[in-house]
């Protein structure tokens, strides 16, 4: 099947792809209970040399560039406790980690977590985490852009390959929560 963003010449639903998928991607998917089917989930194969932005919309899609979402993994502390929360949002933009997100988690400091921590809460790869089989407890927090979109180009909890996902089978997530203001402009 084509897919429905990008110029990806095949897609398939990810429930069928689970071999090419984490652990836990592949548990979420193989228990979806979303008011979006598993099926329309779908799994793409990429090249992980063309990882990089500009050369992997040169490569797959020049409109992926506005169709593509960043999950990161923050890390909230508020004395001797760390709280853990990914975060959703286009590509086009970035989290707003020391305001909306500290607030959100309730903390006095908030940063990216390091990779190495980030990969082995997830069990997934540094470049692609996915908001599709997080822990379990953890808060997503989703930017309403990426809600609005009909697929969204998501990490696949690795580096090779990539999730097509409808945007509104983001807030039917487990821990999911629409965060208004948590995207905010790039800096240029």
């Amino acid at each position: 099947m084509r897919a429905p963003i990008g110029t990806f010449e095949h897609a398939r639903p990810a429930p069928e792809c689970l071999d090419e998928l984490v652990a836990p991607v592949a548990d979420a998917l193989r228990t979806w209970a979303d008011g979006v089917p598993a099926e329309n989930v779908l799994y793409v194969d990429t090249d992980p040399d063309r990882a990089d932005t500009a050369v992997f919309v040169e490569h797959y899609g020049r409109d992926l560039l506005e169709t593509s979402a960043n999950c990161v993994v923050v890390a909230g502390r508020r004395g001797g406790d760390t709280s853990f929360a990914a975060c959703l949002v286009l590509s086009t933009t970035r989290a707003d980690v020391n305001g909306v997100v500290r607030r959100r988690l309730g903390a006095r400091k908030a940063s990216f977590a390091p990779m190495e921590t980030a990969t082995g809460l997830t069990g997934m790869e540094y470049g692609g985490i996915t908001p599709v089989g997080l822990p379990a407890g953890w808060p997503l927090l989703v930017d309403p852009a990426v809600v609005a979109l009909p697929y969204v180009l998501v990490g696949s909890g690795r580096r090779r390959g990539k999730l097509l996902v409808p945007g509104e089978a983001f807030v039917r997530l487990p821990g999911a929560e629409v965060v208004e203001g948590l995207g905010v402009p790039a800096a240029g």
